[in-house]
């Protein structure tokens, strides 16, 4: 469970009890820009989640995907939500990989989470 204190007008400290971190708005919002908004951290868990599945997969298979990037923002939001994804991939992996890394990276916990219409459950404690 992810825990948050609000400190300054928008800063909000988080921890998992293992790490702290936090997130802020910029400037022209009311913040003070000392980390990432929320939307950031929301794209950053799908980059995260993505390229972990992926390497578990390469893992298994014994592969290298060597420097391979992913890109997450969010296109649009409201009725319809998009969010954008890039990957691109270490060039000295073939064809084949890369197809068969593409498929497993919509297979990360994260993207199946943001794919379907969740339920958010709010308990006042």
């Amino acid at each position: 469970m992810v825990h948050g204190t609000l400190e300054k007008p928008f800063k909000v400290m988080l921890s998992d009890a293992r790490h702290a971190f936090c997130s802020d708005l910029d400037a022209k919002l009311g913040g003070e820009d000392t980390g990432p908004n929320p939307h950031e951290l929301l794209e950053a868990a799908l980059v995260g989640c993505t390229l972990q599945t992926m390497q578990m997969y390469a893992a298994r298979k014994g592969w290298d995907i060597g420097v391979t990037h992913v890109g997450v923002k969010t296109l649009a939001e409201g009725a319809e939500v998009i969010i954008g994804r890039t990957l691109k991939f270490d060039p000295h992996l073939t064809s084949e990989q890369v197809t068969k890394l593409t498929e497993i990276a919509n297979k990360c916990p994260i993207h199946k989470m943001l794919h379907i219409s969740a339920t958010i459950q709010t308990e006042v404690v």
